[in-house]
């Protein structure tokens, strides 16, 4: 399953403005994503689009604002809405999130379950909270979990390069590149092809 963690329109934007720092690259990060979508929903592979968003009151920021970030991902704000050209289609899973992991407080352990998945290919940001973190708890509960290096940001490009280390720490062999899971994804495609065609 490929998992499009929080590509929100704010990732492009000032930080000062968005209440978030984000490393530089964003417009080229969007760019291998859509690629890799594309291959993706080419080979069928489910695709789960997730979206951090919290109430205006704040109500649901917990802890969140203890640290380094501003208030952020404000439902209805400028810059919480996912980028245009990596929104879930009809049949695919879009997933409102509160906190950093994708597995707190939401449905996506049940959409896993449905799917039969046993691999999760994560994509977004911010590498070093949202990313890491779903990885983390994604690997506590035994999936197979990759991280596409050149289609996740962090915080700072320090924050980026230890989380990847920090990932592939937990399982080796995590850290993979667009053109890796490209090419694995074009694999699996061809491969329903010429099975369609026995």
């Amino acid at each position: 399953m490929l998992v499009v963690v929080d590509m929100q329109e704010g990732a492009g934007l000032p930080g000062d403005e968005m209440g978030i720092e984000v490393m530089g690259g964003n417009a080229d990060r969007v760019a291998r994503v859509e690629g890799l979508l594309a291959a993706a929903r080419g080979a069928g592979v489910p695709v789960v689009f997730f979206q951090e968003v919290h109430r205006p009151s704040g109500i649901d920021f917990g802890r969140e604002l203890d640290g380094a970030e501003g208030p952020h991902c404000i439902e209805g704000a400028r810059g919480t809405a996912l980028e245009p050209s990596l929104r879930p289609r009809e049949d695919e899973f879009h997933i409102v999130k509160r906190r950093y992991s994708g597995f707190i407080g939401t449905e996506l352990e049940i959409v896993l379950r449905g799917l039969r998945a046993s691999t999760l290919i994560l994509v977004g940001g911010l590498t070093d909270v949202c990313v890491h973190y779903t990885f983390a708890d994604a690997h506590q509960r035994d999936f197979y979990v990759r991280v596409v290096s050149d289609c996740v940001g962090g915080s700072s490009e320090r924050s980026h390069a230890a989380a990847l280390e920090a990932m592939e720490y937990l399982q080796t062999g995590a850290v993979r590149t667009s053109d890796e899971i490209v090419a694995a994804f074009n694999n699996l495609s061809l491969s329903h092809l010429e099975g369609a065609s026995l």
